[in-house]
């Protein structure tokens, strides 16, 4: 056989038996026809209990899909208090977002028993909180199976942090399969939600020697930051990521950086960045631009590290390995 024909064929067996090859829509479409369904009506009931729903399951599917791929570990609760969500890194993430999951979950295993995973539903929840606060509809791969192990020590290293440069960014997200237009995409979640002081207030009182406030952010967004964030803030004091509309899914995150008015560092380095700039430029000025490049990249995180098949399990209980 010709050398590219068996290279061709060692490629398309490798992807055949790869876990996000397995991923489909209609993966359920017999065993638990009406999932899609149950899920989003969980979902919207609890945002129409609290808004933080939206940012607490967006974010919480970000943090589990970057470590040990999208099995749901970080929904893993343990009584000694090392499984992912006791990372440093996690635990901030709002209890709003596992509430979601877990209420979801109750109401699919009413009518699918043992059939969907709680990776799977944490992935369809996440299109339904972008959904709901505006943002686009897409649709949902599904056929993940929920991971055996999760592990505090494991998240170290592996999640982006508030003063990451351009270069950290996109190595980390290169690491996962996503390249730099990916990366500013998803930065674009940032548009809902909000963060506690301590993650940016460095920007604010302690930049440098010379400047204890960073440069690069607009003079009258800081000034208004200091006023919601003093030196030593309540810990539970939060701030809107998005000044402009942060209840609404949509592109002005890209204008505000723009502006200046990145919150955090590794916001603002993407416009400030000549490389990344073009694209934070295209995001800002052309709505469908952004959304196209949203769906492409959420779907492509999807699929990072995901078990199918044998592998793993299907969770009875979210929070807790089946015994």
């Amino acid at each position: 056989m010709e050398a590219w024909r068996v290279l061709f064929l060692i490629f398309i067996l490798g992807l055949v038996g790869s876990g996000e090859a397995q991923l489909k829509v209609n993966f359920y479409s017999t065993s638990c026809p009406k999932v899609e369904t149950i899920v989003q009506q969980a979902v919207f009931r609890k945002f129409n209990q609290t808004f933080v729903t939206a940012q607490a399951t967006l974010r919480l599917f970000f943090h589990d899909c970057f470590v040990r791929g999208c099995d749901a570990s970080v929904m893993i609760f343990s009584p000694n208090g090392d499984a992912e969500k006791d990372a440093p890194d996690n635990l901030s993430l709002a209890g709003d977002g596992f509430d979601t999951v877990i209420k979801a979950k109750q109401a699919v295993e009413a009518q699918c028993p043992g059939v969907v995973s709680c990776a799977d539903i944490l992935a369809l929840a996440t299109r339904d909180v972008i959904v709901v606060t505006g943002g686009p509809s897409f649709s949902v791969e599904l056929g993940r199976r929920d991971g055996l192990v999760s592990r505090a020590s494991d998240v170290d290293g592996n999640l982006p942090q508030p003063d990451f440069n351009l270069a950290r960014l996109v190595a980390m997200f290169a690491r996962n399969n996503l390249n730099e237009r990916d990366m500013i995409a998803l930065s674009g979640a940032h548009t809902i939600g909000a963060s506690h002081c301590n993650k940016f207030s460095n920007r604010l009182y302690n930049f440098s020697s010379s400047n204890p406030v960073d440069p690069s952010l607009d003079p009258a967004y800081a000034r208004q930051l200091k006023q919601a964030c003093p030196k030593k803030p309540d810990p539970t004091l939060v701030v809107p990521i998005d000044p402009q509309t942060p209840v609404t899914f949509d592109n002005l995150y890209y204008q505000n950086l723009i502006q200046r008015k990145g919150l955090f560092t590794s916001d603002e380095v993407l416009f400030t960045e000549p490389t990344s700039r073009p694209t934070v430029v295209d995001f800002a000025n052309n709505p469908s631009s952004f959304t196209s490049a949203f769906i492409a990249a959420i779907r492509k995180l999807g699929r990072v590290g995901v078990k199918t098949g044998e592998e793993g399990e299907i969770r009875r209980d979210c929070s807790a390995f089946n015994s």
